[in-house]
């Protein structure tokens, strides 16, 4: 019998609630009924159906996720782990359209936090545009009561993208917990101010317990006069270009600058952010690492070089030229 309720709702052009796009949505989605089906079901037009599906994945209410077969990169996973010794690579297939190419990776991550968090878990996140589209694309029916804690401190420059306090919300939403702030900025023009901050009983309370977490989130970042970094202001073009000039080829979470052999980079833009360091990574037992971008090839092998890498998140294409310029530069 045609449910009256849509029907009213519909002919009066009102708003379709929350709970009936979930109705319909779960027919179509798991029962498998089709839109003529639900057309005759509801008395309503397929176009109608059409939208008020379209409507459901707006507000969250589906997600549709691609899932690439294994097959197109278990060898490629396999060479990157016994290469460079990680644990795990998480390969995504490529997309011309870079916002498209960071979701499917994304989407990727999100699965294997989801398969991998456990409960009480304490979760060390970074910052940046790769590492904020895994909390629009998590998604878990399980509460883990974890605890995602800035492992960097904030920006109000760059949007949510670039503030870690935001991506921590978004993801112990998600998954169910809670999220630490770190009250400090991102970053400081002076190496003894950062030292200072590090120092601040309620700083350092926070990333305490960052390093004392369960898995990090970071990303990788490229040197560049068109990067984050520069666009907020961080550092000037005429600074990062003297970096490139000296070696650095990229950065860990926003910071920790590094050159292709995967050592710390000789440059005056090193020391001025509030956050993890290198030897805090390293004591974390899984530390998942993003770059979606084919431009950063450079920076993932500087990264995977350090060591502090446990999974790399990237594309199949970048996984191939990383390999590649890891025999060239041997």
């Amino acid at each position: 019998m045609p449910n009256e309720t849509i029907v009213r709702v519909q002919r009066a052009s009102a708003a379709i609630s929350i709970e009936q796009l979930t109705q319909l949505a779960t027919l179509y989605y798991v029962d498998g009924q089709t839109q003529d089906e639900l057309s005759r079901r509801f008395a309503i037009s397929r176009a109608t159906i059409g939208r008020m599906l379209k409507r459901a994945q707006e507000l969250g209410i589906v997600e549709i996720r691609v899932q690439h077969h294994p097959t197109h990169t278990v060898d490629l996973e396999r060479e990157l782990i016994q290469r460079f010794g990680i644990s795990r690579a998480l390969l995504s297939i490529d997309h011309k359209d870079a916002d498209k190419q960071r979701a499917l990776l994304a989407g990727i991550v999100a699965n294997y936090l989801d398969r991998t968090l456990s409960a009480g878990a304490i979760v060390a996140v970074g910052m940046g545009r790769n590492v904020s589209a895994v909390s629009d694309y998590a998604i878990s029916v399980t509460p883990r009561n974890c605890t995602f804690v800035c492992a960097i401190g904030g920006s109000y420059r760059g949007g949510e993208t670039m503030n870690p306090d935001h991506i921590c919300r978004r993801l112990a939403a998600r998954f169910g917990g809670e999220s630490e702030t770190l009250y400090a900025p991102a970053m400081v023009g002076d190496p003894e101010v950062r030292r200072a901050l590090a120092e601040n009983d309620t700083v350092r309370q926070t990333l305490d317990k960052a390093r004392r977490a369960d898995m990090a989130l970071v990303g990788i970042g490229d040197v560049s006069e068109e990067s984050n970094i520069v666009r907020m202001g961080w550092f000037s073009a005429q600074e990062i270009t003297e970096a490139k000039r000296t070696g650095t080829v990229g950065d860990i979470m926003g910071y920790d600058f590094i050159d292709i052999h995967g050592q710390p980079a000789m440059t005056p833009i090193q020391g001025r952010v509030v956050g993890l360091q290198s030897r805090d990574l390293r004591r974390i037992p899984n530390v998942i690492a993003i770059a979606a971008e084919n431009s950063k090839v450079t920076a993932i092998l500087g990264a995977l070089r350090t060591g502090l890498i446990d999974t790399l998140a990237t594309t199949a294409t970048n996984a191939m030229a990383v390999l590649s310029l890891d025999e060239a530069t041997r």
